[in-house]
């Protein structure tokens, strides 16, 4: 199954991000809850160190807003993912383009609805 890192990981179940640790653990994902925020979700830490190194990560899933991202630049390019998940309301040009000259792959996409669809 496919190391994730959920960036913007929260203890709150309303929200997105806690739905995909959920999500993601039911389909049989290792999960790393990465946010802000010390707590845990999905029985899981919620990583707020970013030196602390994960390593064999698949997949970066985003939930955090682009106006925020910039703060979260650099530890995502060097956890050096396959690809990275641009969830609704993530989208943003400049950290895609940085994954581009990394070699990362970038997707528009739901990870709930990917989940549900089988193309995750």
């Amino acid at each position: 199954m496919k190391k994730t890192v959920v960036v913007g990981a929260t203890d709150n179940p309303t929200r997105y991000a806690y739905k995909a640790v959920h999500r993601l653990q039911q389909h049989g994902h290792e999960v790393v809850p990465v946010g802000i925020r010390k707590s845990e979700v999905g029985g899981k830490p919620i990583v707020t160190d970013l030196s602390q190194p994960i390593e064999e990560v698949d997949t970066v899933t985003l939930y955090v807003g682009p106006r925020n991202q910039p703060y979260w630049y650099d530890y995502i390019l060097s956890l050096k993912p396959k690809r990275i998940i641009f969830n609704p309301g993530t989208e943003n040009h400049e950290l895609e383009q940085m994954a581009a000259d990394a070699n990362i792959e970038t997707l528009h996409h739901c990870t709930l609805v990917m989940l549900a669809t089988d193309s995750y």
